[in-house]
């Protein structure tokens, strides 16, 4: 079975303040040419299909035609979608089951009620059926009413109880499609700043993919670097257009997976993605990275790092004259960093945590006590969850 396998979409996003709108339309276009191209059985979206949780008109119109374009294709390929964190699980649900019998399978919230299970859509091959378990984005608060006897106070947890009380039939192939932060102890998950990685209480949101690794393929959405999670079978797709300057390295794609007979690991293919800008930094002084920008890049988002030792004259008119998309421009020289040096303004980076705690002891000149502690870690959680 041939899978298509992307996520965080992000339709609507903006950077820094350019609208993406062409961007976004020319990759969702690539996006379609490839499944003509290619033909999979099936697409899997991963969660973060919108960049807000109430998208404009014109996000809501780009993603509608994207889907109508796909619909069209011919046999008609099942598309598979799950609410991501910055989705709005009750606007991603809005006609579902309308789009249902155009087979569009949407996933919007995990099971809330004893009586409900993930959605799980089956497809056949040469080799038998194959499982498809709808995992959306899942907050401990999402699922506690289900297991009221057990201790659902991380997202480990919450998952690791959905997926036990499921009944799935590891003899068979299954294939889980899940928005989450996942990990493998010993391995590095690159991360990226577009991401808004803030990590909740005590890292209350990372998973181990112990959870997941008995699954044929996990296609995972949440982080925009394409990379397995230590083991080959484990796979964010990552974002398809590069969102932040810390993304300038990376190549973004489609993941397009062959399962095989059970037992046999999946083939993995990347589908390379061109934009139609590139997004990228430039260092140097500024006679240097003036002459950098040609007819071919100065149309790209840039981040701008002068190092002139003397700030030069009319800096900033001088790089808008040959580059049509800035991003930031620095200024990293002597001067500079004895400044931030001298003004305290290199600091270690805290988490949400400790930098509130401290703010607390500062202004009370007293430590929170046992329940404010837990009053904090409560709020801090919902609210990074809120804005990842």
């Amino acid at each position: 079975m041939k899978i298509f396998h992307i996520s965080d979409l992000h339709i609507g996003k903006q950077l820094n303040y350019y609208n993406l709108k062409e961007n976004q339309a020319a990759v969702l276009k690539e996006i379609v040419r490839k499944m003509e191209e290619y033909h999979p059985d099936v697409l899997l979206i991963a969660g973060d299909v919108f960049d807000k949780s109430v998208p404009s008109g014109e996000a809501y119109t780009l993603f509608d035609d994207f889907l109508n374009q796909a619909a069209k294709i011919r046999p008609a390929i099942p598309i598979c979608i799950i609410a991501g964190n910055h989705d709005s699980p009750e606007r991603l649900n809005y006609a579902s089951s309308f789009m249902e019998k155009h087979r569009i399978y949407i996933s919007a919230m995990p099971p809330q009620k004893p009586e409900e299970f993930l959605k799980k859509l089956v497809l056949e091959d040469g080799y038998g059926p194959v499982n498809f378990y709808f995992l959306p984005f899942t907050k401990p608060g999402y699922v506690r009413r289900i297991f009221p006897e057990q201790d659902i106070s991380d997202y480990e947890k919450a998952v690791r109880a959905l997926l036990e009380r499921e009944a799935i039939d590891w003899n068979q192939r299954n294939v889980l499609i899940s928005h989450q932060f996942y990990q493998g102890q010993g391995w590095e998950t690159k991360t990226c700043e577009s991401e808004q990685v803030v990590l909740s209480v005590g890292g209350l949101d990372r998973i181990d993919i112990s959870a997941i690794r008995k699954f044929d393929y996990a296609a995972l959405g949440h982080l925009h670097g394409p990379q397995q999670i230590k083991e080959p079978h484990i796979r964010y797709s990552g974002s398809p257009l590069k969102y932040s300057v810390s993304e300038e390295h990376q190549k973004k794609s489609v993941t397009m997976v062959t399962l095989k007979e059970k037992g046999e690991t999946p083939e993995i293919e990347l589908l390379a993605l061109p934009a139609i800008q590139d997004v990228r930094s430039v260092r140097g002084s500024l006679s240097e990275v003036t002459a950098r920008a040609g007819e071919k890049n100065r149309h790209d988002f840039v981040r701008v790092t002068v190092t002139d030792e003397n700030e030069p004259y009319r800096m900033k008119e001088q790089l808008q004259e040959v580059y049509d998309f800035l991003l930031e421009i620095r200024v990293d020289n002597e001067r500079t960093r004895e400044r931030m040096k001298t003004e305290g303004e290199t600091y270690e980076k805290l988490s949400p945590d400790t930098a509130f705690r401290a703010f607390y002891e500062e202004i009370q000149k007293e430590p929170l006590s046992v329940k404010e502690e837990a009053l904090m870690a409560k709020l801090l959680d919902e609210l990074t969850e809120e804005d990842e």
